[in-house]
């Protein structure tokens, strides 16, 4: 369903604590309204920046624009909106991982997201978390494969949306312990995490943004978080090496993308855009309280990412012979 707002900016500026004021010439002319399209449902990190983007588009190039999630086949409904659109600089994608290893997990993803898109800026990353639904008795990750393996008719995992880091993980977490999980996929985190703590489904990896809320009443527990170290907002949940996964480290990030052929002037101008919102020590302060760090980097950077990212998902679907569904 298309969920379209247009951001006021006086509310949302201080709704967002983007800086008012400073607006700049545009690289391109303005005059219609600017299309971010988000490929997920409201409510999650990639909606709240993509209205961060939004925001700063307006208050920054004085122009009109409206965030419109698109969410539908893991995302890819969104995407070929941007892939069919002009490369004028009014329509832009705000999405995520999916983006990326999209073509290796679905069949009906025919783009090559290197080429067939236009690469403007990474402005988020997020480690991922293994949540257990508060129904099941189980507090570590070494119980939860051994309950798995004993009973494994009993266990489901969700996972937000084909193609997602979490889709990653959850390939990599059965293939490293052994156990064989039915699998199931939902049309964002939200409904993922809903049956998670309704106890329909078991486990869950995902970004830690949902999990804050959601942990407090004891409806899901937290098993262990895919990074490096701890982090200082959840010191009380191990990393998932040292629940016994060692190398287990991984993470949702987020980006925004034009179609192929934007001008160069454009892409830049969105660029700057966005490295000066995640440079911003009030919005850096909002995003750490969900265990989100902005990045900072150049755009050629971005792309050394995104390829580094793309053959690490291809090397590990290749070595489960995953299919495209």
């Amino acid at each position: 369903m298309l969920q379209r707002r247009t951001l006021g900016v006086g509310a949302a500026a201080v709704a967002l604590g983007a800086p008012r004021g400073g607006r700049a010439q545009a690289a391109w002319p303005l005059g219609r309204p600017i299309r971010v399209i988000c490929p997920t449902p409201p409510g999650g990190a990639n909606d709240m920046l993509a209205r961060l983007l939004a925001q700063r588009l307006q208050d920054r190039l004085g122009a009109v624009a409206v965030v419109e999630n698109r969410p539908g086949g893991s995302a890819l409904l969104g995407t070929n909106i941007v892939l069919q659109a002009p490369p004028d600089g009014f329509t832009l994608l705000a999405s995520t991982f999916n983006t990326a290893v999209m073509p290796l997990v679905l069949k009906g993803a025919n783009f090559d997201p290197q080429s067939d898109l236009t690469v403007m800026a990474r402005t988020a990353k997020a480690p991922l978390v293994m949540m257990i639904s508060g129904t099941r008795p189980e507090r570590t990750v070494q119980e939860v494969v051994a309950a798995a393996k004993a009973r494994p008719r009993d266990w489901s995992i969700a996972i937000s949306a084909l193609g997602s880091a979490g889709h990653l993980a959850t390939i990599d977490f059965m293939r490293r312990t052994g156990v064989d999980l039915n699998v199931v996929t939902y049309r964002g985190t939200q409904p993922a995490l809903t049956d998670l703590m309704g106890g329909s489904a078991q486990l869950l990896i995902d970004p830690s943004f949902a999990l804050l809320a959601s942990r407090a009443d004891g409806r899901i527990r937290v098993l262990g978080i895919a990074s490096p170290q701890r982090s200082p907002l959840t010191a009380d949940v191990p990393t998932m090496a040292e629940a016994g996964l060692p190398g287990f480290e991984f993470q949702a990030w987020y980006g925004v993308w034009g179609p192929k052929g934007t001008p160069p002037g454009v892409t830049q101008r969105v660029h700057t855009l966005v490295q000066e919102t995640m440079r911003d020590p009030e919005i850096a302060q909002r995003l750490a309280t969900q265990v989100i760090e902005p990045v900072v980097e150049s755009i050629d950077d971005s792309r050394r990412f995104i390829a580094t990212e793309i053959r690490r998902a291809e090397e590990l679907l290749r070595s489960v012979n995953y299919q495209p569904e």
